[in-house]
């Protein structure tokens, strides 16, 4: 009996339907992350991974070392390579019912840079954009940049690739993840892998899983805001919708008028992804966690300034979440503090930078951590200083000197204790080798207070690797503070001309609350 022609186009549609689903299904699949370009980890276990079929058998081979695994029942497998020295360079094949071939692959050292926009800041944006463009040749230096995606939920891939750094691709790149590896990669003479994920004007919660925030009393109410929005966002929609209307009909008589257009009112939250707990650690950091990478640097905080007492739990908790889920150990996690930025007064003053600038201090308590302080080299009139060759390489002295082990000074004095003495402060310092005012000048940014907590400037006088604090208009000071502005005339640094970290010694209340 013949078939009904309909019936028929329809069978064969669905037999190469099921034909096409068959091959997708067989095909070995990797992430962006690994692909050409790329630079694995030498000396550790380098975690290689993808999809396939369940049950499916997969083989990994770089230079003669082999490794295979067994997918698993959702198609999941990753192998490791172990062993693996920076002249093992090549081409990675990767074979199942399929073989891939990830091209140009160098071996050497891996690092995350992510943040706000001050690590966001491309080359391009930043100082002597031409000059350094046109230097930068290194071939052994790759670029990986993550697409920006907030997500709701944790994601398993990225969007993005690895480029090699030339005077064409290193222009859109983070500039402080890019002169951190430049130094890092002159330093050690080895290949340099760089991964950096950042969004501009986004604070630490942001970057943090939401479950970690939520099981933390002190931070579970963004959480309950977040969910607060959303319950009450049909309703906050529908009337920005009529607020939205009525400014149309106000901003296009402006247009027509040549008047000023009125500022469009922003969208309630709870809309979308962006703005959740979470949202970027799920799209633009938990990607990342299968790759074997040394460590991270860190560049954010402008965006929490005005809550620094909730960021001295937040931020240590958040690097303690992402080395929880990285499984490679307590990797080295450095941050920038904050630069200097705004107005500088002729007074002592209160300051929610630097109080800021006192959590990022304080997260150095956690092991494994290091700071690259920044006071010296902002900028007044711009929140995005422009001299980020200076941060790049203060992050790389720290990282060559505690994971690398170069003998060398990574920082400038860390504040240690004080002393009351004969109606003097006296201050004790680490990494105080040298002690000097970096302008050479007389030392300026010290202040002290009575027991009437009112501050005034202090004169100041190096002794060893002590600073002794007096002032005639405090007989019997009991605190200090350093560089404590949101602009501090501050410059106290070591032999290395490293800055000092702002500080204090006093626990009194300040602006910042929770």
């Amino acid at each position: 009996m013949t078939s009904h022609p309909v019936l028929a186009r329809h069978r064969l549609c669905l037999a190469v339907s099921l034909l096409l689903t068959a091959a997708a299904q067989a095909d070995v699949r990797l992430p962006s992350l690994i692909s050409d370009n790329m630079v694995l980890p030498q000396e550790t276990p380098a975690n290689i991974w993808g999809w396939a079929d369940p049950q499916e058998q997969v083989s990994v081979q770089l230079a003669g070392k082999k490794v295979e695994a067994i997918a698993d029942a959702q198609g999941k497998w990753s192998v490791k390579l172990a062993g693996l020295t920076p002249g093992e360079a090549g081409d990675l094949t990767i074979t199942g019912k399929n073989t891939l071939t990830v091209r140009n692959v160098a071996v050497g050292e891996v690092w995350v840079g992510s943040g706000q926009s001050n690590m966001e800041w491309s080359v391009r944006s930043s100082a002597n954009p031409t000059e350094e463009a046109a230097a930068a040749t290194f071939p052994q230096i790759r670029m990986f940049t993550v697409a920006r995606a907030p997500k709701l939920e944790p994601q398993e891939e990225c969007a993005g690739k690895w480029e090699v750094c030339t005077p064409e691709t290193v222009s859109n790149f983070s500039a402080v993840a890019y002169y951190f590896g430049r130094k890092l990669h002159q330093s050690l003479k080895v290949p340099i892998g760089l991964i950096h994920s950042s969004w501009g004007g986004t604070p630490a919660e942001h970057w943090t899983p939401k479950e970690v925030l939520a099981a933390e009393p002190e931070l579970a109410g963004m959480v309950k805001s977040w969910e607060t929005a959303v319950a009450a966002y049909p309703a906050a929609k529908e009337a920005h919708d009529k607020v939205i209307a009525e400014w149309q009909v106000t901003a296009d008589a402006a247009k027509a008028a040549g008047t000023p257009v009125p500022k469009k009112p922003d969208a309630p939250r709870g809309g979308d992804p962006f703005g959740s707990p979470g949202c970027l650690y799920n799209g633009m950091i938990h990607p990342l966690l299968p790759y074997t990478i040394r460590g991270a640097i860190w560049y954010q905080g402008e965006s929490n300034a005005s809550r620094a007492t909730q960021y001295a739990k937040l931020f240590p908790t958040m690097i303690q979440s992402w080395r929880e889920r990285w499984a490679v150990g307590e990797f080295p996690f450095l941050f920038v503090q904050l630069a200097n930025f705004m107005q500088r007064h002729d007074q002592p003053t209160e300051s929610q930078w630097a109080a800021l600038r006192e959590a990022q201090l304080q997260t150095l308590e956690l092991p494994h951590t290091g700071m690259a302080v920044a006071i010296d080299i902002g900028e007044a009139g711009d929140i995005h200083p422009k001299n980020k060759q200076e941060v790049g390489r203060r992050l790389a002295l720290n990282a060559l000197a505690t994971v690398y082990y170069h003998e060398q000074e990574f920082s400038g004095p860390i504040f240690t204790g004080a002393q009351v003495e004969d109606g003097k402060i006296r201050l004790s310092f680490r990494h105080a080798q040298g002690l000097k005012a970096l302008d050479g000048a007389k030392l300026t940014g010290f202040a002290i207070a009575g027991e009437d907590r009112k501050f005034v400037w202090a004169e100041a006088e190096i002794q060893g690797d002590h600073v002794v604090l007096q002032s005639p208009q405090v007989a019997t000071p009991v605190a200090a503070r350093y560089a404590w502005a949101d602009n501090p005339a501050a410059n106290l640094g070591n032999e290395a001309g490293l800055p000092a970290s702002p500080f204090r010694t006093d626990t009194w209340d300040g602006p910042a609350k929770p």
